[in-house]
């Protein structure tokens, strides 16, 4: 994944559709607040921050470390420690959906935004701490 130099404000313009496009100005500073970082594009990714992965297989590359992407059926938010490591949090969130690493939301009107706030504060903070990818027995790093 690699940044892309468009301006968010200049992608927004094209999201559809406008309650999409809604729920991402929203989530803009949310995400700013949450990270202490300002929005860059990858590709059709908005991001904050950033990170270096490696997998055990010697794949490796950069990522946002906290994320979203206004998609038409959903907004979909990345938490690349995974969904699992908040079951509390994602029970008081409101409706939503998940798949290992993102949490779908159609209407940010329906959830707890302070909850998600919380979540992606502690996502962002997982990623970036140095030890996200060590594994436990080992303590090797995989940054």
């Amino acid at each position: 994944m690699e940044k892309t130099p468009q301006p968010v404000e200049e992608f927004l313009e094209g999201v559809t559709p406008r309650k999409r496009r809604n729920d991402a100005e929203r989530l803009l500073p949310l995400f700013a607040r949450a990270t202490g970082e300002t929005p860059t594009m990858w590709g059709t990714i908005i991001g904050f921050g950033e990170y270096h992965y490696r997998y055990a297989s010697g794949h490796e590359g950069d990522a946002p470390a906290a994320s979203f992407a206004p998609r038409r059926a959903a907004t979909t938010i990345y938490l690349f420690d995974g969904v699992s490591a908040y079951p509390g949090e994602l029970a008081r969130l409101g409706p939503h959906t998940t798949g290992v690493g993102c949490l779908y939301v159609k209407d940010l009107d329906g959830i707890d935004l302070g909850v998600l706030e919380d979540v992606v504060a502690a996502s962002y903070r997982a990623v970036t701490c140095g030890t996200f990818g060590r594994g436990a027995h080992d303590g090797a790093a995989a940054d």
